[in-house]
């Protein structure tokens, strides 16, 4: 099944820690994959192929041979974009004003943070 630019890509926790790995080097085989998986978080060569395989054929990686190389073909600013969006639909019912209300008032901010977030909203009413 050909994935159009329209389809949205949602991944589980297992499938972004492939994903990490990818956006950190570019280009990985899937052995060197399995392997670090292995050591960090305990899965078997099996279960980290089985994750490739659903990330190519969700479209968010894709595989070249000699040597099963993969790469990320979707940006991992692209997933943090459809991720949140799920996260204020699932949450806060697509507000993002409420999500980011409840956030601030938990939070404790530096007067660098807050000017920082002063500068992100003027470029946003510019």
């Amino acid at each position: 099944m050909k994935k159009t630019k329209d389809d949205v890509i949602r991944l589980h926790e297992g499938e972004l820690n492939v994903m990490e790995l990818l956006w950190s080097n570019k280009a990985l085989a899937a052995k060197d994959i399995a392997k670090i998986i292995k050591e960090y978080i305990g899965w078997e060569k099996n279960t980290t192929y089985t994750v490739i395989k659903r990330l190519i054929d969700k479209g968010a990686i894709e595989r070249e041979d000699p040597g099963f190389i993969c790469r990320a073909i979707i940006s991992k600013s692209t997933i943090q974009e459809i991720e949140t969006k799920a996260l204020l639909d699932k949450i806060y019912n697509g507000s993002l004003s409420n999500f980011i209300a409840t956030y601030l008032v938990n939070q404790e901010f530096s007067s660098s943070d807050i000017a920082e977030l002063k500068k992100i909203i003027n470029r946003k009413q510019g």
